[in-house]
């Protein structure tokens, strides 16, 4: 989990939305989602790719998406519209530029010169999208490679490409690369974002992955559908009993102070309960004040 202060920011739902359906990006503006992703990756046709362009940065820099956090997802490194989407989303000043397939240190360094070069402001992050066998297996390096790297963004539907393993419920043949990308981000300091689920109709499995997701350790959950966002958004989000559970472990602790060993419901407290109870109150408060 990144920072959890008064600057911690919530991203239980971060929704791709397609940069050449202006509809879709003017939608966006009333849904309740943690964090927009404007595409001009996968979602583009070719052909319409410069438009699109032109249409996310308006729509980042318009300030028409109130406390949702907006990036722009740009073409990968060395595809023919990559520069150009970098110049043009880092002059818009999003709250982070997305990049997929990022493979290395060497790149996360090479994209923050390209765009320091084209005038991105400090708040603008870089999220490295982590979908291939190397990044997975450089996924630390990648992680501590400039401090202006925000978040890790895995894109599980490359992962089980590449890795010729299969999409079944559970998740079982990426688990390991999951817990790797985690244990990279967390050693970074960095968010890390879980990977789409593909099938919209399916509820009930999507909520599973949710819960999967948050008990694994992820922020939150990258969405391809709007009627994805409310299950995210309850999913990454500590529940009633737990924040009142954490109101009362940090009360014991401190009513108990100086007296030897301190329990809480019949359980013993220790500093690596406070702190994580203190961490469950600051995402909480962080959502209400998002939601207010």
């Amino acid at each position: 989990m990144p920072e959890t202060s008064s600057a911690f920011t919530p991203l239980r739902s971060v929704l791709y939305m397609p940069s050449s359906n202006e509809r879709a990006l003017e939608k966006a503006k009333s849904i309740a989602c943690d964090g927009l992703i404007l595409d001009l990756e996968d979602a583009v046709a070719p052909d319409a790719k410069p438009t699109a362009r032109e249409t996310a940065a308006a729509a980042a820099s318009s300030g028409d998406y109130g406390r949702r956090t907006v990036t722009i997802r740009v073409n990968g490194i060395g595809t023919e519209w990559h520069d150009a989407d970098i110049v043009a989303a880092s002059q818009a000043g999003p709250a982070a530029i997305v990049v997929p397939k990022v493979n290395s240190a060497d790149e996360v360094k090479q994209l923050v010169a390209a765009m320091e070069k084209a005038g991105a402001p400090e708040h603008t992050k870089l999220w490295a999208m982590v979908e291939t066998p190397i990044a997975i297996l450089d996924a630390l390096s990648i992680a501590r490679a400039s401090e202006r790297l925000g978040a890790f963004v895995l894109g599980t539907n490359d992962l089980v490409k590449e890795l010729y393993a299969e999409h079944v419920p559970g998740r079982a043949p990426i688990l390991p690369s999951l817990h790797t990308a985690l244990l990279a981000g967390r050693a970074a300091g960095i968010a890390v974002i879980d990977g789409v689920y593909n099938d919209v109709k399916n509820i009930d499995g999507f909520l599973a992955e949710c819960d999967q997701g948050r008990q694994m350790g992820f922020d939150g959950k990258t969405l391809i559908h709007p009627g994805q966002v409310e299950g995210a958004n309850t999913a990454f989000a500590p529940s009633e009993a737990a924040v009142e559970d954490a109101r009362g472990l940090i009360q014991a602790f401190e009513d108990g102070k100086g007296s030897g060993v301190v329990t809480y419901n019949g359980k013993m407290v220790e500093n690596l309960h406070v702190e994580s109870a203190q961490r469950t109150l600051s995402i909480a408060e962080a959502i209400t004040a998002l939601d207010a």
